[in-house]
């Protein structure tokens, strides 16, 4: 099979530390942590004994140790270890205010005769480079360039670019391949999506469901749907779109498709309307403080009260649906009244629940605030 273009600049970095004459140093630069996780563990097996880690492995920050000192450790041959590994992190220190004139000296000074037993990995994760890197951040990009400038003239480049999504797609598949199972192709872009390519967490629910389906030999979108949260609350998300939109049928569809999908059915519909309230409260707060980037959500929702990486840009669009503040503390008051007859054991749950969808994806009519805002924010 072809070779995944996401993960060329790393498979052609662990090919060279893997051959005779690597060089004596690299740039690992961007925040794709799976790519870095992929480099590092390539390099410790071609480089460092499992044995000889305590020895010739050293995790560095630039914020704690001055690069003037890593590079005498570095050029100073070791007593224990015949090969050394600096991973150097805090780069950005490197790029601070001043020149740093000296810094780049002694660097230029290494690199134009280094310790042939040692290798230097400089990383560069306060950089975020995108899959498309046309759209990168003007300010990453001018970092990007002064990096190259510099530490690129000595060392060689590894770019750690965010994945894309249909080399996501396919390293979920052929992964479960190797591991003797077949990952339906619905339920791999399923999870692709539901994970909003964010690769660190994609590996981490692919073990998971491979030990859930241990045995049977198959993954399907069933599987994704019971045990992945973020695929729920992709439906969750799909929902409050069709309510947004004032479109009853499709509302009404996805509610039954939400119900179906959920361990509890029906007596999981306290958990859905707190996942609506919170849904509601992400968006008043989206519309009053004019949120129109995903990049300025995380500035105004607090940790822990944030969406997943793969709804912000769909929040965004269905908080600038409402026109005023009024519409969405009505939606809340709706929620808040629905939860009060839930926990009063209602002879049927499910009419609770499409009475209101139908109020939410009704349009909104001019109304007293009832005494049940206070608890409705609060939910």
């Amino acid at each position: 099979m072809a070779p995944l273009r996401s993960f060329a600049s790393t498979d052609r970095f662990l090919a060279e530390i893997a051959s005779p004459t690597p060089r004596a140093g690299y740039i690992l630069i961007g925040d794709e942590i799976f790519l870095y996780e992929r480099c590092r563990k390539g390099v410790l097996q071609a480089l460092v004994p499992p044995e000889m880690r305590d020895f010739c492995l050293n995790d560095i920050d630039l914020a704690d140790i001055s690069i003037f000192e890593i590079l005498d450790r570095a050029q100073t041959p070791s007593l224990m270890a015949p090969f050394q590994v600096f991973f150097i992190r805090g780069l950005k220190n490197l790029y601070g205010r001043g020149s740093k004139k000296e810094e780049f000296a002694a660097i230029d000074a290494y690199f134009r005769s280094p310790n042939p037993q040692a290798l230097l990995l400089f990383v560069a994760d306060h950089l975020r480079i995108p899959t498309d890197l046309r759209r990168m951040d003007y300010q990453d990009k001018e970092r990007f360039e002064r990096i190259r400038e510099t530490l690129g003239e000595w060392c060689g480049t590894v770019e750690l670019a965010r994945v894309d999504e249909t080399d996501a797609v396919r390293w979920v598949t052929e992964s479960a391949q190797a591991r003797d199972t077949r990952f339906d192709p619905d339920a791999a872009r399923e999870l692709v999506d539901a994970l909003g390519a964010d690769m660190m967490l994609i590996a981490s629910e692919f073990e998971k469901l491979l030990l859930y389906t241990e045995g049977r030999g198959r993954i399907t979108l069933g599987d994704v749907e019971t045990m992945v949260l973020a695929a729920k609350q992709r439906s969750l998300y799909e929902l409050t779109d069709a309510i947004t939109a004032k479109d009853r049928p499709r509302a009404l569809a996805l509610l039954h498709g939400l119900l179906n999908a959920s361990d509890g059915g029906e007596d999981a519909s306290i958990g859905h309307l707190y996942m609506l309230a919170r849904t509601f409260r992400q968006m008043l707060i989206i519309l009053e403080k004019n949120v129109r980037d995903s990049r300025a959500i995380w500035q105004v929702l607090w940790q822990g009260f944030r969406m997943p990486p793969f709804a912000a840009e769909e929040l965004i669009k269905q908080a600038r649906r409402y026109k005023s503040r009024r519409e969405l503390t009505r939606a809340l008051r709706l929620v808040a009244r629905a939860d009060l007859e839930l926990r009063s054991s209602p002879a049927n749950k499910l009419l609770v629940l499409e009475r209101l969808i139908l109020d939410l994806s009704a349009e909104a009519k001019p109304e007293a605030l009832s005494s049940s805002t206070q608890f409705a924010m609060e939910l």
